[in-house]
């Protein structure tokens, strides 16, 4: 069993900056990759980010390009999202996730393990 917990949601100003976090708990990271995702009210859920396993290789979409960057943390079975110039668009509900295998889709119906969210609002 996988338990991934997210932290670092918040409230911040457009043009201003977050870094989300997500922890594993259970069986590793290691061969699957992690991806977030993102779920604005009224909106389907939409890749965000991903990293291969082992941190092999990192896609993104094409609204977060050059502003979100994904990595393996420096601690064991944690993957972080620093999220700089953010826009109101942004605002969503912030979710980490298990891929079922090492590939990375952009399929939320490929992940096998989600954490709960964490709220990011993004002002304008």
């Amino acid at each position: 069993q996988v338990q991934l917990v997210e932290s670092g949601g918040g409230l911040v100003q457009a043009g201003g900056s977050l870094r989300l976090s997500c922890a594993a708990s259970g069986r590793t990271f290691s061969y699957y990759g992690m991806a977030w995702f993102r779920q604005a009210p009224g909106k389907e859920r939409e890749f965000v980010a991903g990293i291969g396993w082992s941190g092999s290789g990192t896609f993104y979409r094409d609204s977060v390009k050059g502003r979100f960057t994904i990595s393996m943390g420096n601690a064991k079975n944690t993957v972080n999202l620093q999220m700089n110039s953010l826009k109101p668009e942004d605002t969503a509900i912030y979710y980490c996730a298990r891929s079922g295998s090492a590939a990375v889709t952009r399929r939320p119906d490929e992940y096998d393990y989600w954490g709960q969210g964490t709220q990011v609002t993004v002002s304008s």
